[in-house]
Parts: C-alpha cells; structure tokens; sequence
C-alpha cells in the first residue's frame, strides 16, 4: 500500500493537486496542465520524498490523459476515477464547499480509503486510433449542424455555409483515411479489425470506434464489464414491496459509444439474421422497441468483446434462437 496519496482536480488550462501524508495532512500545490508542469509535478512528488504516491484523478473529458500517461509510464500508480464515484463520495462525508483545492483533497482521501483499481497506460497506437475517431466524430457533429443550416439560409450566407460544407467533407474524407490507413499500418490493429467485421451489422466506423476504445481487452475482466464501460449495463431501482421502478440503463459511462452503436444496433435488428432472431426472441417476450434497441447495443459490445477477447471470428451458431 502506497504511503503517500496525490489526489488531482483536472481543469483545461491547470491542476489543482493534494498530497496526502501518511498522517492524513495535506500538502497542495498548483500547475500548468503542460508538459513542463508535469516536469514540475513530478519534481516536486521527489522533492516530498513521494516517490510511492498512488495518484488519482477524475475522468474529466480528456483533460485528464496527458498527466495520466505522464505518470502511468515512470511507474507510479495512477487511478483514473469516474467523476460520478467522486461526487457521491462527497455527498457520504457531508462536503459543502466546491473549490479546485477541496474537489483535489477529496479525491486524495478517496484514494487513500478506497485503493481504487491501477489504471492501464494505452498504447501509442490506441492513443492515435482514439484522437482520430473523436476528431471524426466532432467534423461529422458540425457537419449536420451546417446542413440544418444551409436549408434555411439566406443568400448572403449561403455561398459561406456551402463553402464550409465543401470543407468538412473533405476533411472527413480525409480523416476516414488517415483511419483506415492508420489501422492497416498496424498489425494488431489490423488483426483486431479483421475479426471484427465478421459480425454481420458492425461497419467500418464502427470497428474503428470499437477498437479505439476495446482494443486492450486486458482492461476489463469479461464483457460486462466492457458494456459498462459504455453505460449499458442495467440499473434496477427496487425498495420493500411498493418501490419497483422500471430498470433502466445506468448510463455511467462513455457517452460517445452508446451514440456510436446506435445505428449499428438498428441495422443489426434489421437487417441480419441473427439480430432479426434476437429481436423476435424480445419482443415476444413483451419488450417493447426502445429495450430492444438497448439490448442490442449491449450485445454487439459484448459480441466485439467477446471476439477480441478469444481471437474468433463470430459464430452464428452460438447466437441461434
């Protein structure tokens, strides 16, 4: 057990870092949220004869990555903490105050009580995958934005809006390609890609999408975990014999991949023999379309999980009615 716990509020622009003495004190300090800052840090843990800290810090977008790899690749023991964890325990101690300095004090006593899991330093090429289907996903987001847009635009804007329309597909092209392209330079990638698309109903985005985020299957011990990673594993709200609330998704977790297997749950559903089967099974047992969609979700995560994990391309026979 590490004898010193650093607990990092992570903002944009700096960190507001708490380090826990054994004795329970707390030291603070304040950087940059750059590479020299992190130089800083790390001279200053050394400085505090802290070179055993196990250090923690929120999930916040991903301001918090740079600092994690930072960390994670000289050996230090880093915790990566889902902010809804944070939060809760907060409201456990009775904390009134919000400031960067307490939120960093709370996390560092989090870390100290709790021992959460080490957190896994991605690889490189993981790293890159992820960054470039995110950037996909922001140009794609802001092209629809402009296409509502330039249906109702007048004309003195709308040579502009059809300019930057023209810009953002091909910018998107581009990324498409610096996707694929980035994949098949890649062994494991590409390996990972292969099996991948022997599941009737998952596309190219998809996969990518998939990989940027499965592609270490060593981070989750089986496959729910890796769908609660997403937000899709099911919460039940059930107390005594007259609270029964419908169960629902928890939604603690990646926002961005629940939006990502939407679609791909829908033409699974759809379009696929195993997923029309799935499907059937479902909705004769009385759930209604919206579960289904769900459920659908949760299963192709699952699935791609599954596939990665054993290094099998999909099995129809295992997923027969």
């Amino acid at each position: 057990m590490s004898t010193f716990h650093l607990g990092i509020d992570v903002a944009k622009a700096k960190l507001d870092c708490a380090l826990r003495l054994k004795d329970g004190k707390i030291h603070n300090k304040v950087i940059a949220n750059t590479a020299e800052g992190f130089e800083q840090l790390h001279a200053w843990l050394v400085k505090q004869q802290a070179n055993d800290s196990h250090i923690c810090m929120e999930a916040t977008g991903v301001y918090w990555e740079e600092v994690a790899q930072f960390f994670a690749s000289r050996e230090f023991k880093v915790s990566v903490i889902n902010p809804v964890q944070i939060k809760a325990y907060g409201k456990s101690r009775l904390t009134r105050s919000k400031t960067d300095a307490v939120d960093a004090k709370l996390i560092a006593d989090f870390c100290a009580e709790r021992q959460p899991a080490v957190w896994q330093a991605r690889s490189e090429q993981e790293v890159i995958l992820r960054a470039l289907v995110l950037r996909l996903e922001a140009l794609q987001t802001m092209r629809i934005q402009e296409s509502n847009r330039v249906e109702v635009a007048r004309d003195a804007v709308y040579d502009n809006i059809q300019a930057h329309l023209d810009w953002l597909d091909e910018q998107i092209k581009q990324l498409i390609s610096s996707i694929n392209k980035h994949i098949d330079q890649n062994p494991n990638l590409k390996q990972q890609r292969d099996l991948l698309d022997s599941i009737p109903g998952i596309g190219e985005r998809t996969t990518a999408v998939i990989l940027a985020f499965y592609a270490d299957t060593s981070r989750f011990d089986n496959s729910r975990q890796a769908a609660a990673f997403a937000g899709l594993d099911p919460r039940q709200y059930q107390s005594g014999s007259s609270v029964k609330g419908k169960p629902r998704i928890s939604k603690v977790g990646h926002a961005f991949l629940r939006k990502a297997l939407y679609m791909p749950a829908m033409v699974t559903l759809y379009k696929t023999t195993w997923g029309k089967q799935f499907r059937e099974r479902l909705a004769s047992a009385g759930k209604p379309p919206k579960l289904i969609i769900v459920a659908m979700m949760r299963k192709l995560i699952q699935v791609a999980f599954g596939v990665l994990k054993s290094e099998k391309v999909f099995d129809f026979s295992l997923h027969e009615a």
